[in-house]
């Protein structure tokens, strides 16, 4: 019988223990043929959301949020190492803003000016930095 060995990072079991029941966490596991030691190339950032985080001006596991008081909407998501978007209820992640926000309101739109980041910057702000750098 094959057996399968998960290890954690006592840094992964902190965030688990620390999370609030509000709180999405995502675990990726991937089959190793290396050491337990060996580390993990890291992540590069792809897509749309690259330029920023690769400027520093977006980190992964920043929780990104939208709320449509008049239509009665509110989006959250969570952006991830290679720059995608994990939207809450779906399970497949987002490669685009926009595409992510019209997962959650059914409508096409800019997700640059709707997704808001914890500072309450837009992603469409960010994106207006970086071009002033």
């Amino acid at each position: 019988m094959t057996t399968l060995s998960i290890h954690f990072d006592p840094a992964v079991i902190a965030r688990l223990v620390s999370a609030s029941s509000d709180d999405t966490i995502h675990v990726t596991l991937s089959l190793g043929a290396g050491s337990p030691n060996e580390q993990p190339s890291p992540v590069v950032p792809h897509g749309p959301l690259a330029a920023l985080m690769q400027a520093g001006l977006l980190e992964p596991d920043t929780v990104l949020t939208f709320r449509q008081r008049r239509a009665g909407r509110s989006g959250r998501a969570v952006v991830t190492a290679d720059g995608q978007l994990i939207v809450d209820g779906h399970s497949s992640p987002f490669s685009s803003p926009s595409k992510a926000a019209e997962a959650v309101t059914g409508n096409v739109i800019n997700g640059w000016t709707l997704w808001h980041t914890p500072k309450g910057e837009t992603l469409d702000q960010l994106r207006q930095k970086l071009r002033a750098e």
